[in-house]
This record gives structure tokens, sequence and C-alpha cells, in this order.
């Protein structure tokens, strides 16, 4: 049980990743500039990249290291969080709907986390 205490920052931020992405669509705010520059494909980069990086952050705090494998399986397990939920926008969500370009999205931003990660672990996390 102890372990989970590197792990709340996470698993706070993937609960509220849930609640954004599955606001009803008509409480999203519409602006033709916000469009015009794709700035939901901009916050879905952020929610990833976010969610990667505190998940290497624990499990990196809770083992003292991290192999290329366990990096490459979050980046995944996250990058299949995006699609799961765009799923749920699409069957149990109001007013959303399945975009693949936000999976696309989803995907490159858990890969920015993972290098953001390696940036952070090697400046601010040494042994």
């Amino acid at each position: 049980m102890r372990i989970i205490r590197y792990y709340w920052p996470a698993i706070l931020w993937i609960l509220l990743v849930l609640y954004l992405c599955t606001i009803p669509g008509s409480k999203l705010p519409k602006d033709p500039f916000y469009e015009k520059i794709h700035m939901d494909k901009i916050v879905h980069l952020g929610l990833f990249g976010c969610t990667v990086l505190l998940l290497c952050i624990g499990y990196y705090k809770s083992k003292g290291h991290i192999s290329a494998l366990t990096l490459a399986l979050i980046w995944f397990t996250a990058a299949f969080y995006g699609l799961a939920i765009e799923f749920i926008q699409k069957y149990l969500a109001v007013d959303r709907s399945f975009d693949m370009m936000d999976v696309v999205a989803d995907s490159i931003g858990a890969l920015c986390g993972v290098i953001a990660f390696l940036f952070v672990r090697k400046w601010w996390l040494k042994k």
C-alpha cells in the first residue's frame, strides 16, 4: 500500500482527464480561433503528456529506475486510454463523438510525456 503514494498525482490526473474528456459538448467553448489553431488537439497533447510524465515519475520514485520497456508500456497504456476515452465519448458522453485525430494527438502527447520524463530524470531526479 505504501507504493501507491507515488502514484497519487497520476491517479488524480487520470481521473481529471476522464472528467474533462466527457464534459458535454455543448459546454465546451466554441471559438473560431480555437478551431483554427486546433486547440482541442493541443489540449489532448498536454493532457496525455502530463499523464505519462506523472506515471513515469511515480514509477521511478517507487522503483529507483525505469527501463525502456517500462517507458514503452506506459506510453502504450496512455495511448490505449486515449482510444478508450474516444469510445466513451462516442457511446456514453453527451454531444461528443469519436475522433481518430484525437487518438493521434493523445499518442503523440504520450510520447512527448516520455521525452519530458527523460529530461526531468536527467536534470532533477538524479540519484
